[in-house]
């Protein structure tokens, strides 16, 4: 089994209401100097096989990751 984890974050020009969120609450609690915060989300899956990198890729563009507005990338942990 491999350890596979899979960050995935909105494309850059996409807008993140959740981001804008964060960001401006920074703000509030006075944490300034804060700007083009983005939120992703860290995916971590144990994957056999002979090839589990191969396997995880296609399970982000079958399901994990919607391809229109996020980009991801996959590594393997030791």
């Amino acid at each position: 089994m491999t350890r596979v984890v899979v960050t995935v974050m909105p494309k850059a020009g996409v807008l993140d209401p959740q981001g804008q969120t964060v960001e401006g609450a920074l703000g509030r609690l006075g944490f300034g100097g804060v700007s083009d915060v983005r939120v992703g989300k860290r995916i971590e899956l144990e994957v056999g096989g002979d090839d589990p990198l191969a396997a995880v890729h296609e399970m982000c563009e079958r399901l994990l990751v919607n391809a229109l507005i996020e980009d991801y990338d996959v590594r393997a942990e030791s």
